[in-house]
């Protein structure tokens, strides 16, 4: 799916702060959007907290940091962190080339995945809801 040039992959769950979800296999992966990846542009820097930390849906995670501005990352879940990318250490542009791939920030083990996914949005919500920020 695509809203004006920005890429919406199916089956990720979104939060209305443009990241992204990926449960799989108990684990959830976490990024940002292609919208976000592009509105920060040149990324040169992601701080991410680290493996066994607990993070909070919703609540700040890490941060993002591009030549414009720093961003906060907020978490979609709540949990522990059980992995982080740290090929952003080294190569922090990967979350502009590829937001939904090698660009992932961390990965964690939810605490609570059925309730808490309930208010994610799935690619067609997210769709809508990036529309409408854009028509403003």
């Amino acid at each position: 799916m695509e809203v004006q040039g920005y890429q919406i992959p199916d089956g990720l769950m979104y939060t209305k702060e443009h990241e992204w979800a990926k449960e799989e296999g108990g684990v959830v992966r976490v990024g940002i959007t292609d919208y976000a990846a592009k509105t920060l542009n040149d990324v040169v820097y992601v701080t991410s907290p680290k493996v066994g930390a607990k993070v909070e849906q919703l609540k700040p995670l890490g941060t993002v940091e591009s030549i414009k501005a720093v961003s906060e990352i907020y978490s979609p879940i709540s949990g522990t962190v059980t992995k982080v990318n740290g090929e952003l250490d080294s190569h922090p542009e990967l979350v502009n080339k590829s937001p939904y791939g090698e660009g992932w920030l961390v990965e964690v083990k939810p605490s609570n995945f059925a309730a808490e996914s309930k208010i994610l949005l799935d690619a067609g919500g997210y769709a809508a809801y990036l529309g409408s920020l854009l028509k403003k």
